[in-house]
């Protein structure tokens, strides 16, 4: 918005000097300034970026040759928009563009009958230079995108690797648990049962002791054969843990804030993945929609118990607002779990809250 506005001044004033030191018809010519305007401002929308310039040379040639008795202005705006097209059309339109605007200032001064040598080399000293900052232009986004490429590829390949990681990782733990349970519990299970057949077979003496010991001990084989067969982490600090590495996959900054009451959540397992692809999509959606590189999360805890998030960032540059997939699609599960999610955009920024009922 602020190179926007930026542009628009120096177009505007550009104007106002033509008009101020060599138009002849000061009405006529403010009308000519106000169609030109709105052209310009019809170039925030992208559509038909060659045609609105080709409008734009026109309405300044035909200001230059009806209402102006001079050639300086009317050539510096012709200048300016030849620039001001860079960052927005292909090397094959600036071409043309630059063709319509060295025949118009040829024919402004053939009809102005003022031949200046210095504005033809400037004019065309601005075309070539023009020419290599578009290619400059061209190279970056070149290597931008495949830039963009490698780091989509590093992300894919850096979640296969935690992927795998965590999948051996848990192999190992249930090879862990399943030893336990066909070895150290089979045995004592195997000694409880002498035990039982040792008090039958011999009345008067007390196993009692030896049997609760038995029992305790296989119960806690039981206990860690039940905790290893579980996931490493649930509720609230798997999803801080799972926002650290998405934090790291993204290269971006989250910051993070968790309110009084969030930790003793009783989130479950599904719920915290749920809550987890929430934060993912809107992370997801803010690099790519809104090219942020900072996004905020909070999560709270409401009066009724049920946990609150807001997940928000940056908006650039303000565009129409539509649901896309990602977010309908959590909607849609937020809502099995009889939670609810919000999607809305402000003038800057872009929220997605909601509350996940425990």
């Amino acid at each position: 918005m602020k190179v926007f506005g930026l542009r628009l001044g120096l177009f505007l004033g550009i104007w106002l000097l033509l008009i101020t030191v060599e138009s002849n018809f000061v009405p006529y010519h403010i009308l000519i300034c106000t169609v030109a305007l709105s052209l310009f401002f019809l170039l925030t929308f992208q559509h038909r970026i060659m045609l609105l310039y080709t409008l734009l040379l026109l309405v300044v040639f035909l200001g230059a040759i009806h209402f102006v008795n001079g050639t300086l202005y009317s050539i510096v705006l012709l200048w300016f928009l030849l620039w001001d097209s860079l960052h927005r059309i292909s090397i094959r339109m600036y071409y043309g563009i630059t063709a319509i605007s060295i025949a118009e200032i040829l024919m402004i001064m053939w009809i102005q009958q003022s031949y200046q040598i210095g504005l033809l080399i400037s004019t065309i000293a601005i075309s070539v230079s023009g020419y290599f900052v578009l290619k400059e232009i061209y190279q970056r986004k070149y290597y931008r995108n495949i830039y963009h490429e490698l780091l989509n590829e590093y992300r894919k390949l850096k979640r296969i690797n935690i992927t795998s990681e965590n999948n051996a990782r848990l192999e190992e733990r249930t090879k862990i648990a399943r030893d336990m349970h066909d070895t150290v519990g089979h045995r004592l299970t195997a000694l409880i049962m002498r035990l039982e057949l040792l008090s039958i077979e011999y009345p008067s003496i007390s196993f009692d002791s030896l049997k609760d010991i038995a029992r305790e001990s296989l119960e806690d084989t039981r206990q860690a054969v039940k905790t290893l067969q579980l996931d490493e982490s649930e509720g609230i600090a798997s999803v801080v843990h799972l926002i650290r590495k998405l934090e790291a996959e993204s290269h971006i900054t989250v910051q993070f804030t968790m309110k009084k009451g969030v930790l003793n959540v009783p989130l479950s397992n599904d719920k915290s993945v749920i809550l987890y692809r929430i934060i993912q999509e809107a992370i997801t959606n803010a690099m790519r929609h809104a090219n942020s590189r900072e996004v905020n999360v909070i999560l709270s805890k409401s009066a009724d118990g049920a946990l609150t998030f807001e997940i928000t960032n940056a908006i650039f540059e303000s565009t129409q607002f539509e649901l896309g997939f990602g977010l309908r699609n959590m909607t849609e599960r937020v809502a099995e779990v009889n939670g609810a999610l919000h999607a809305y955009q402000l003038e800057n920024r872009f929220i997605v809250s909601g509350r996940l009922p425990v």
